[in-house]
């Protein structure tokens, strides 16, 4: 076993000596070594309740003869830090969290490992590290958050909250509402209840292979959550007897099946920051160009918010992410012969998966969309690519033409679109907020949400080098490369410059003559660094840009 570097023999003498001072026994110290990395803290919702899982993973552990030793992996709230630097220090953990899982791993010599994430930047950030130390891992969530109820009964969730800021400053929405909103969003501990990140990334993990079933949808407050902590737990002791790891799960056929299910669950944008770093560490180049290709043929299936009106929980009622995975793979969408953390293909997991609510879960032949949730856009603006959910797109919006209102961060454009400053037909132009820029690629769910909930969801696009939440809706398109620090040409746009924007044929194009771009080139100087010490300093200094995946390279 790998835990016998430090187990065994009488030059290991000095490292038993440590291992009996943690209390562990002679006969503990005999079987396998489980590191359980459990970011449980008391200040992300969604990871309040993962002390619970973790303990029901160790039971798991024990049950099936391993010796579990939990260890953890820190976690940021985007809900919290959206709105103020804080959010320029989301993405960025993700690498933290994999540096400091793989420094555990490995100094530690784990035999096996369970992943206990839940919220935003913690599961891919872990997945990274599964690929990187590559010992037997398998993952379990904390699951997500009930859907809420506000007093007339209407369920509500995180993205109503935000647009309910915007209907307040147009006028529409009283501080009582908001008020009622701010009371009823969020009723439970879990991952925010709609198909945001954490829940994308949850059912994502389901769909590469690394997940259990109900991993991305038993809510975090049932107890069938603490049952699949258990049997993950037990899991795990079987692919160290198999000696099956993340690098024979996480192939290039799997990453395949992650965007297909992507496109049908019609996932959040930083999926497509994710799933290209992820796959990096498993030495797989994700092109952009694929996206498209995908979601060519792929049906959206699912209109969880904030695309529709239902979530989590319903999808989870409906039959999971195995249900999506059996519409497609009776299409012939799927790669059912891989291999999984439950020992099993791909299509035998799925074989007896049932759609139990094809209003949820739309049959493939009755999609919601005939394209998959996500669109890559290239042209002048954006030759490297950016992104945009189209499923949470209104039809009028698909294609626009307008003028470019232009913003050289988050806080010069929420502070113009509420006080009424932007106009329907506008497209609003956020820059250096990239993952240099930045740094850190902040989201803009406050400016997305208040143009929604200020009416203008059907009028106005936004156009950023930084992110979205999954709870963005509309035309929202983000992750422009280059990004503007970096040279780009989002860095040259002029106010009352015309954009044009067509998602179904994958183009943004910024247009203004050729020589014009010539010359604002020639003059253009890129900004001083916004900060110059710090982890954010030496982030900016080795981040690639979105287009790669946002991964910080070795130079």
């Amino acid at each position: 076993m790998r835990s016998d570097n430090v187990t065994k023999g009488v030059e290991r003498a000095p490292n038993r000596s440590l291992f009996y001072a943690l209390g562990l026994t002679d006969e503990e110290m005999r079987r396998p070594l489980i590191g359980v990395v459990c970011s449980y803290n008391e200040i992300v919702p969604g990871h309040m309740n993962l002390d619970k899982i973790a303990g029901a993973v160790k039971a798991g552990v024990r049950a099936a003869g391993g010796t579990p030793i939990e260890f953890p992996a820190i976690a940021v709230c985007d809900g919290i830090a959206m709105g103020h630097i804080g959010m320029k220090y989301s993405l960025v953990t993700r690498d933290l969290i994999a540096d400091s899982t793989e420094a555990m791993a490995i100094a530690h010599q784990f035999d096996g490992l369970v992943m206990i994430p839940n919220c935003d930047k913690n599961v891919p950030g872990l997945l990274m590290a599964a690929a990187r130390v590559n010992v037997p891992t398998i993952f379990v969530s904390g699951g997500p958050m009930l859907a809420g109820h506000l007093k007339d009964g209407r369920r509500t969730c995180l993205s109503h909250m935000f647009e309910a800021v915007g209907a307040y400053h147009a006028g529409t929405l009283d501080e009582a509402g908001v008020r009622d909103y701010e009371q009823s969003a969020c009723p439970s501990c879990g991952s925010c209840s709609g198909m945001y990140t954490a829940n994308s990334m949850n059912c994502l993990t389901e769909a590469i292979g690394m997940g259990l079933r109900g991993n991305g949808t038993i809510p975090a407050p049932y107890s069938a959550r603490i049952r699949l902590a258990k049997e993950a737990g037990m899991q795990v002791m079987e692919l160290v007897r198999r000696d099956i790891r993340p690098r024979d799960i996480m192939t290039e056929e799997a990453f395949q099946n992650a965007e297909i299910v992507d496109m049908a669950l019609g996932c959040s944008t930083n999926t497509m920051l994710h799933l290209p770093a992820i796959a990096h560490e498993c030495g797989i180049e994700i092109d952009l160009h694929q996206t498209n290709r995908f979601s060519a043929r792929t049906p959206n299936l699912c209109h969880l918010a904030p695309a529709g009106d239902t979530f989590m929980e319903d999808l989870d009622r409906a039959g999971g992410v195995w249900a999506v995975m059996k519409e497609l793979a009776d299409a012939g969408l799927l790669h059912t012969g891989l291999m999984t953390v439950t020992g099993k293909t791909v299509g035998e997991n799925i074989a007896c998966a049932v759609n139990r609510d094809p209003s949820v879960i739309r049959p493939i032949e009755n999609p919601f969309l005939a394209t998959g949730g996500i669109a890559v856009l290239f042209g002048n603006l954006a030759p490297d690519g950016c992104v945009v959910k189209q499923s949470a797109v209104a039809p009028e919006m698909m294609q626009h033409t307008g003028p470019a209102r232009v913003f050289d961060s988050e806080e010069e454009a929420i502070s113009v679109i509420y006080a009424g400053g932007i106009r329907p037909g506008d497209v609003v132009v956020i820059r250096y907020e990239g993952p240099k820029g930045g740094p850190g690629m902040r989201e803009m769910l406050n400016p997305t949400s208040a143009i929604c909930g200020m009416g203008l969801g059907e009028s106005v696009a936004l156009i950023t080098d930084g992110r979205f939440s999954g709870a963005t809706r509309g035309a929202s398109i983000g992750h422009v490369s280059p990004e503007a620090a970096s040279g780009g040409m989002i860095g040259l746009v002029e106010e009352g410059d015309t954009i044009s924007i067509d998602i179904p044929n994958h183009s943004i194009t910024l247009e203004v003559p050729e020589d014009v771009l010539a010359a604002r080139r020639a003059a253009w100087v890129c900004p001083e660094p916004r900060i110059k010490t710090g982890y954010l300093a030496r982030y900016a200094s080795l981040v690639s840009s979105a287009d790669k995946g946002a991964v910080l390279e070795v130079r």
